[in-house]
Formats: C-alpha cells, structure tokens, sequence
C-alpha cells in the first residue's frame, strides 16, 4: 500500500524528526518545513494532507500556502500549538 503523505509548515525545529515519527505511525509519510521560505509554495506539492502549525508560521505563509493547498484541492489541518499531542490530534481527526 502506498503511504498517504504529509506536509508539515511550521512547528519546532528540534522535534522535525519526532513530527515524521508521530506521522509514520499513523500511516503519513512527512515533510517537514519548520523554515519559512520563498518558494515553499513550490514544495509543497500535493500531499494527502498538509498540517500548519499557526502558532510558528507568519499570516503571511498562513495565508501563501493555506492558498496553494486549496489550488491542489490539499485539505489543511491548522493545528495551533506545535507540540507531539497536538500533532497527534490533528492525525486522529484526519485519518478515521
């Protein structure tokens, strides 16, 4: 089976792996982007579901990449603290 996948922007820099992680284990493969930059919009792809953690990232990239993700018809998960449980949350809801 393919693994559905998913776009993290935002979050903690030093938990980007634990993100993958919490994401492996409920079938996603991740890409991560704590980063912001330019042509993020150009990486995004289409992913199965793209996560942003609000508090991390500028309205300015909320509302960039909220746009390309409804372009590519991405369904946009806006998480707004950017901890493992939250995360965690945000998968459950999704993947029912």
């Amino acid at each position: 089976s393919v693994l559905m996948s998913v776009v993290i922007v935002g979050g903690n820099e030093r938990m980007a792996g634990q993100y993958e992680d919490i994401c492996r284990e409920h079938g996603y493969k991740a890409k991560v982007f704590t980063k912001e930059s330019g042509s993020l919009k150009r990486k995004l792809g289409s992913p199965d579901l793209l996560i942003l953690f609000i508090s991390t990232v500028s309205h300015k990239m909320v509302i960039s990449v909220t746009q390309e993700a409804k372009r590519n018809q991405v369904p946009v998960a806006r998480v707004h603290t950017s901890s493992a449980t939250a995360l965690r949350a945000a998968l459950a809801k999704w993947v029912s």
